[in-house]
């Protein structure tokens, strides 16, 4: 576990706050309350509404609120919020806060050599969730003192049951029995009917194996790859998209080639859904399209061909279909400008991040415009989406031990942002 930083290097968590307070801006100070980025009667919220900053947020001084100018002779915000919804200010002093203060308890319970605590592999496209479970014991918002938590984690692995060979009736069987004996045993989860705990699957399998307690569906916080809107059991706001990441990478991460990018857009796959039959029907034989119907043999010369295309092409296509795709990450690891194509998916950290900065989002339905779409994005709008994709590349990559900014304190954020709970 890395352990914080000792608090005698360090000047007193207020006084930072005080510092990082003053420099801030009236435009980025109102946006931090505007936000919900400073719950009420919070440290952060005293500093701010304090006589530390006298008038920072006035009628005279907050383009908001100012009398309304001519377009021409508008100020320019101070801070421009950049790849986030938010002033970067605003993430980052939240950010530090959750690093400073935000804990998580573990259940000691199960054995680590069948389905609990530790992952089953590191690599392949459920990497990302044996990365979290690697990740949280080596990182600062391990506890093993629950009185200090402000969530529990539930480290059952529904990877390692599958990977056993378990059926998904005996799955959901093993993940009811290991729910109820936490509750017999410990006071926590009967406190809030599992309101302030969560567990991680990138498995689509996991995601039906926990079907079995409904309080665990309902009420717990669920970290899943497939994030959409259309599976009944997923409640946005609630539940945290985990970026499902295919490791490793063989190749460095793309950045501005832009000249090299010479074809259009590209994608390669099987046609499991509505959406990529009417893809592959509309543009197959496209000759600025690069659309293969079929699944690239990775065992073989695959895996050089597909990130080849991916380092070539301006766009990456990533339709919604019935089960995970590390597409997405795929496209922002090789500098490939993702093209989002589904009526119903959240997207992971987009809480935080303003993927119209950096993808291009499109309804299913926009598959029979696809090409007069991306031809018709100017290019310096590309060029701008291009250079926002190098800068979020390093949100969604694994790392162990974890590194700050790295996927790992990206879902630990989005699961920041949901501590505050009900007590029953």
């Amino acid at each position: 576990m890395v352990a914080p930083e000792s608090s005698s290097l360090r000047l007193p968590l207020h006084h930072r706050l005080r510092r990082r307070l003053r420099r801030l801006s009236p435009h980025a100070l109102r946006l931090l309350r505007a936000n919900s980025l400073l719950p009420q009667g919070s440290l952060l919220s005293s500093l701010l509404f304090s006589s530390l900053i006298p008038n920072a947020i006035s009628r005279h001084s907050h383009p908001f609120l100012s009398p309304k100018l001519d377009s021409d002779t508008r100020p320019a915000a101070p801070f421009s919020s950049g790849v986030f919804h938010s002033p970067e200010e605003a993430f980052r002093l939240d950010y530090d806060r959750m690093e400073e203060e935000f804990k998580v308890f573990v259940y000691p319970d199960g054995d680590p050599e069948t389905y609990f605590h530790t992952p089953r592999k590191l690599t392949g496209k459920y990497a990302s969730e044996g990365y979290f479970f690697k990740n949280i014991r080596e990182s600062r918002f391990f506890t093993d003192d629950p009185r200090r938590a402000h969530l529990f984690f539930l480290p059952i692995s529904c990877h390692k049951m599958r990977g056993r060979g378990l059926t998904n009736e005996r799955m959901m069987d093993e993940v009811e029995k290991y729910v109820e004996r936490l509750k017999f045993k410990y006071p926590y989860w009967n406190r809030t009917l599992g309101t302030d705990h969560f567990f991680v699957t990138c498995h689509d399998i996991g995601v039906k194996a926990t079907k079995g307690v409904p309080h665990l569906v309902k009420n717990s916080v669920r970290v899943v790859c497939p994030s959409s809107y259309d599976d009944d059991d997923y409640i946005p706001h609630k539940d945290v998209a985990l970026p499902q990441v295919q490791l490793p990478f063989f190749h460095p991460p793309g950045r501005n080639n832009i000249k090299n990018r010479d074809t259009l857009a590209f994608w390669a796959g099987r046609s499991d859904s509505r959406l990529k039959n009417e893809l592959i029907a509309m543009w197959d034989n496209d000759t600025e399209l690069d659309i293969q119907n079929s699944r690239i043999d990775l065992r073989e010369t695959g895996q050089v061909v597909y990130m080849e295309k991916l380092y070539k092409s301006k766009f990456c296509l990533c339709p919604h279909g019935p089960v995970g795709s590390s597409r997405i990450a795929d496209s922002i690891h090789y500098g490939c400008v993702p093209v989002i194509m589904s009526n119903y998916y959240d997207l992971p950290f987009n809480d935080v991040l303003d993927w119209r900065k950096f993808s291009v989002i499109l309804k299913e339905t926009d598959v029979y415009h696809l090409k007069d779409i991306l031809r018709n994005i100017p290019e310096k709008h590309f060029m701008t989406l291009n250079q926002n994709l190098m800068k979020i590349q390093k949100h969604f990559k694994w790392n162990t031990p974890p590194v700050r900014l790295d996927a790992f304190h990206m879902v630990m954020y989005e699961l920041w942002r949901r501590r505050h709970v009900i007590r029953y």
